[in-house]
C-alpha cells in the first residue's frame, strides 16, 4: 500500500514557475514508476509526466506529453520518497488539478497505475 499526498500547488501568472511534491508512505517507493497527470474541468485526466522506478538511487529515465515538453521537469528523491513535477513557463491552458500516481509500468494511461494522490490545484492566470 502506498499513499501519496501532493502539495505546490497555487496561483501564479502566465509564464512563472512552480514545483509541485508528491511525498509517499511507505519502503518500497523506489521500485514504482511516478506519474503526473492533470485534469481540466470538464476534461478527460490527461498524463503530464513519468519517471521509471526499480533503481536504488534517485533517478530514472523520464517522459513527457507533447505539451509540457521542455517545460515541465519531472525528478525524484528515493531518499525522500518523493517525486517533484517543475513546472515553468507555465501557461493558462496548464491550469487544472494535478495528481501523482504509483505503478509497476512506466505508462502514460491512467488505469496502469495502483496508487494516487488527492490533488492539488493549479491555476495559471492570463
Amino acid at each position: 500500500q502506498v499513499h501519496l499526498v501532493e502539495s505546490g500547488g497555487g496561483l501564479v501568472q502566465a509564464g512563472g514557475s512552480l514545483r509541485l511534491s508528491c511525498a509517499a508512505s511507505g519502503r518500497t517507493f523506489s521500485i514504482y514508476a511516478m506519474g503526473w497527470f492533470r485534469q481540466a474541468p470538464g476534461k478527460e485526466r490527461e498524463f503530464v509526466a513519468g519517471i521509471t522506478g526499480g533503481v536504488t538511487w534517485s533517478g530514472g529515465n523520464t517522459y513527457y506529453a507533447a505539451s509540457v515538453k521542455g517545460r515541465f521537469t519531472i525528478s525524484r528523491d528515493n531518499a525522500k520518497n518523493t517525486v517533484y513535477l517543475q513546472m515553468n513557463s507555465l501557461k493558462p491552458e496548464d491550469t487544472a488539478v494535478y495528481y501523482c500516481a504509483a505503478g509497476y509500468t512506466a505508462t502514460q494511461a491512467p488505469h496502469e497505475y495502483d496508487y494516487w494522490g488527492q490533488g492539488t490545484q493549479v491555476t495559471v492566470s492570463s
